[in-house]
């Protein structure tokens, strides 16, 4: 038995961020033994949607949120995101496709440090005619994983016992609730 995946359009429009409702986080396995987790306040997105949906946005790497001084100083520092050459993480959808279930597939160029990979999301799309106050929105839940060293996060530690301090991979986890802007 097959099945086949219908796709779904986005509805039209332009949207902006609600920065209530949204997050930006990532993991990373630490020591070998734990999961370190962390996030970020300030960032943009728009989505631009209709038969040829687009989601950009953008990150300041200074709003990473570690409330211990001197682990966001060395993530902020050269060895990490080299915040005072590179400010902000950008990101801009090169596919954007829905199923009618509403699970996404979505592509697009990420750049980090100035240097740009094309990385792949899965995730969940769904809409919203009105909301309390009668305005459209449409949310996006999106999972993607990265290897760090692809954008020149390549700072490392052995450990005394064997093994690394950082693991590589970095799973990435945004949501993002937007809402239809006026026409």
């Amino acid at each position: 038995m097959s099945t086949q995946t219908v796709k779904q359009q986005a509805p039209a429009g332009n949207y902006a961020v609600d920065p209530v409702h949204s997050t930006i986080h990532f993991a990373v396995v630490h020591n070998g033994v734990s999961t370190f987790r962390s996030g970020f306040r300030d960032y943009e997105a728009k989505f631009e949607g209709g038969a040829e949906p687009q989601l950009t946005g953008s990150v300041e790497v200074g709003s990473v949120d570690i409330a211990e001084e001197m682990l966001k100083g060395h993530l902020l520092s050269p060895e990490f995101f080299d915040a005072e050459r590179y400010p902000r993480l950008k990101f801009s959808s090169t596919g954007f496709e829905v199923a009618e279930d509403g699970s996404l597939d979505l592509h697009g160029e990420l750049e980090i440090r100035g240097q740009v990979h094309e990385v792949q999301a899965s995730g969940r799309f769904a809409e919203l005619d009105g909301d309390l106050a009668g305005s459209a929105r449409v949310g996006l839940s999106l999972a993607a994983s990265v290897d760090r060293r692809d954008f020149g996060l390549d700072w490392q530690a052995e450990l005394p016992s064997g093994g690394e301090v950082l693991d590589y991979r970095v799973e990435i986890a945004v949501d993002l609730e937007l809402v239809k802007e006026s026409e």
